[in-house]
Parts: C-alpha cells; structure tokens; sequence
C-alpha cells in the first residue's frame, strides 16, 4: 500500500493542486497590495481553475489518521477575513438558495469574504500538512482536501464565484445601449 499512496500523494493532479491552491493562498495573505476591481478579476479567473483542481484530486485510503493536523488559527482565519470584508465592504453580502437542503427553497445570505476565508484555511491547512513530507501526513492531507471540497470549500467557491461575476458586470445590467437589442421596445 505504500508504493500505491506514494504514487497517489505525488500525482501529476495533487502536485497542480497545490500549485494552484498555493497560489491562491499567497494572493489573501497579500490582498492589502491589490485594489478591489483586480481581486474580483484575479479571482473570477483563479476559481474556476481552483475548481476543477479540486474535482482532480484522487481518492486515497489513509493508513495513519493521527497524521492528519490543522494548523491555521482562528487569529489567522481573522486576518484574512478582515483583509477581505476592508476590500469588499459594503459588496461583501450576496444572497443565493441553497436548493440542496430544503424542500421550501428560501433565500441565504452569504458573504464573500467569509467564503473565501474558510476556503483559504482548507488549503493552507492541506499545503502545510502536506510540506510536512512525510507520507502519512500526505495521505492526510489528500484525503481531507478532497472531503472539504466536496463538503465545504467546493460549494462556497461556487456561490462566491457567482456573486464575483454578478459584482463584475452588473454594470452591464444598467447599461440601456447593450440591452437595446433584446428589448420588446
């Protein structure tokens, strides 16, 4: 089993993955260099990306789960959160339906930057267990990024993708000239 998780922990899909999510890790922990209208396009073009990374990551049986560890703080996590929210400021909030948990869909409240904060911990907390080199702790790493994904990180990176977009062209919303064409008028 060694050999195979060996192979798994250093394939092509994880050592991309991490390229990306190392990234994107990198660009919060710098966000105070960047002005609004270039994080939301540096992040409409990283996300998608982010994404589909995320769908590559293989499964993996862990033999050890004492390997696996988080290691960002809830001080971290602040930083991070309140670097965003000064960016976002009042476009922070967007509104979504979450159409996966209630028969009766009713109308969420969702914050950008707290979307993007919770994802920046998933993947430090998977670039940083996996550094650890040690392939328990690799194995770990894998396996909890992929479950995040699926549970946690892949669904926020969607709605905040959409919110992204929606603040990005809403101008194109109120703009009468581009709309000419489609009007019954």
């Amino acid at each position: 089993m060694g050999k195979e998780s060996k192979e798994i922990v250093q394939s092509k899909n994880v050592l991309e993955f991490i390229t990306v999510a190392n990234e994107v890790c990198i660009f919060f922990e710098e966000i105070e260099k960047y002005d609004f209208e270039f994080m939301l396009t540096y992040l409409q073009k990283v996300l998608p990306l982010l994404y589909l990374k995320g769908t590559m990551m293989p499964d993996i049986q862990v033999s050890n789960v004492d390997g696996n560890e988080r290691f960002i703080t809830i001080e971290q996590w602040e930083k991070i959160y309140f670097s965003l929210v000064n960016k976002t400021g009042a476009k922070d909030a967007f509104y979504y339906v979450d159409s996966c948990t209630e028969v009766d869909y009713k109308q969420e409240k969702g914050s950008i930057s707290e979307n993007l904060s919770d994802m920046y911990q998933d993947l430090k907390d998977f670039i940083l267990l996996y550094q650890k080199n040690t392939l328990s702790a690799q194995e770990n790493a894998v396996y909890a990024c992929k479950r995040l994904f699926e549970t946690n990180w892949g669904i926020k990176l969607i709605l905040t993708h959409q919110a992204i977009h929606s603040l990005l062209f809403s101008k194109l919303k109120n703009d009468r000239d581009f709309f000419m064409g489609f009007s019954p008028n």
